[in-house]
């Protein structure tokens, strides 16, 4: 399979990969095309149409801001998120767009920017379409694309396609399409997971690059826990939610000597680093995705665990625990999804805890197959899991889910170093089993905020 680490870790803002993340990338990539077409100075207006998922949950996962920033070019990765709300206010006042940051065009939010609320487009649950036109209201250009999770996007051609060509996949020294040919591999050439997933990346970049790319994403995500645990105040959105891991750190630093009495202190701390990090999502803020945003806090505070609870924690061991979790996040996006749009949070939160057990069990020295045998324990336990988020907002249960997510994947790895590696459930059997799963789940407990908890608790 033809992915990068940095395909399933991607710097970006909250609060959702595919709701905020992917509708900015996808509207970049409108405005890019315009301008490859040398058609950018002749577009005066730009309709932006939102169905599915993408429209039901639109204004609770801020897709509309999304769009609009990203017709202004801004990028999930370098756009300051302090910026967004003065961008947006002037729109609505002026009745207009700085379309790639420079062609001022017409744009009217309440006429051009459309939600259809019960039309899915056949291809996915999140989809857009965006139309351009010129002064004589003739379109110049339209495309449809789909946010499939996790920041990917795939325009209408490239959804299409069933089995694309790509040349480079041949360029890759180890392909591998599921958990099985994967273990097989590291056994043929005397590999680990981390060290085979090293020998990938050497086709795009060499490995002192790559290691200070990615410890550089271990960077962005503890600033996250960082900026989490020192802001204060209500979360945005009208849930009027407070901040809870302000709270929580000063209570856990006021009296450190608490924590000799309660061994389960660990946890709080566990619990403290993945509240830090969704709550930074739900307010807007910069995070990785990983894989998505709304699953952003499991796989930081079971490596915060590792980096300051584990004895001998180390710079190298970040990095492998990265590129594990990153090889176990490729089986997912490849056989089943990573879109809780499309299979509930099972895709999101369980996928993160499968990547975050089986690297802790890498770091703490298990085999490939321990590691296997802790990303398929990770799982099985999060089978259909629904996604019902109240008022359609990134925070109830999405904050408090990630901490339960952390939790359980520390508790998976060490049941899979007390193992042998043998089991009786595969991982691929789970991933499989949660792609059926995902089908089979009624569409109201797949990110429409039509089911579940959306609509049996009181939004205000």
């Amino acid at each position: 399979m033809l992915l990068s680490v940095f395909d399933l870790f991607k710097v970006g803002v909250g609060p959702s990969s595919s709701h905020t993340v992917g509708p900015m990338l996808a509207a970049c990539r409108f405005v890019d095309e315009l301008n490859q077409a040398s058609m950018l100075h002749q577009v005066s207006r730009v309709r932006i149409n939102l169905f599915g998922s993408l429209a039901l949950t639109g204004k609770g996962h801020a897709t509309d801001r999304a769009a609009l920033l990203g017709l202004m070019s801004e990028l999930p990765a370098t756009t300051d998120p302090l910026s967004h709300d003065d961008h947006i206010r002037s729109i609505y006042q002026t009745q207009s767009l700085a379309l790639a940051g420079e062609n001022r065009i017409a744009f009217v939010p309440e006429e051009d920017l459309i939600f259809h609320f019960q039309t899915f487009l056949p291809r996915h649950p999140n989809a857009m379409t965006l139309r351009a036109y010129d002064a004589a209201g003739i379109c110049v250009h339209e495309q449809t694309y789909y946010s499939v999770g996790g920041g990917f996007v795939l325009s209408e051609s490239e959804a299409s396609k069933t089995n694309p060509a790509d040349k480079a996949l041949q360029a890759l020294p180890y392909t591998f399409n599921n958990a099985a040919e994967l273990l097989q591999l590291c056994k043929e050439h005397h590999l680990s997971i981390a060290q085979l997933i090293k020998l990938n990346e050497a086709t795009w970049r060499d490995n002192t690059r790559f290691e200070q790319d990615l410890f550089g994403i271990w960077e962005v995500m503890d600033q996250c826990i960082r900026s989490g645990i020192q802001a204060d105040g209500l979360l945005p959105g009208g849930l009027n939610i407070p901040r809870r891991a302000p709270k929580l750190y000063k209570e856990l630093t006021l009296k450190p000597e608490a924590g000799l009495k309660d061994q389960l202190t660990v946890l709080d701390w566990v619990n403290l680093y993945a509240m830090a990090v969704n709550e930074e999502n739900a307010a807007g803020g910069r995070v990785v995705t990983a894989p998505t945003n709304g699953a952003a806090g499991v796989i930081p505070a079971v490596l915060a665990y590792y980096d300051r609870f584990i004895p001998n924690s180390n710079r190298q061991g970040i990095i492998d625990f990265l590129c594990v979790a990153a090889a176990i996040g490729m089986l997912y996006k490849e056989n089943a999804s990573i879109s809780a749009a499309e299979v509930g949070c099972q895709g999101e939160i369980g996928v993160a805890c499968s990547m975050a057990a089986g690297a802790l069990c890498a770091v703490l020295g298990g085999t490939n197959e321990q590691i296997e045998n802790a990303a398929e324990i990770g799982m099985e336990h999060n089978l259909g899991l629904t996604c019902d988020p109240i008022a359609g907002l990134v925070q109830v249960p999405c904050i408090e889910r990630n901490t339960m997510g952390a939790v359980k994947a520390i508790n998976a790895a060490r049941l899979a170093l007390r193992g042998t590696g043998t089991h009786h459930v595969s991982l691929d059997n789970v991933i499989e089993t949660m792609r059926q799963t995902g089908l089979d789940m009624q569409a109201k407990y797949k990110e429409t905020s039509t089911g579940g908890l959306a609509v049996n608790v009181v939004a205000c």
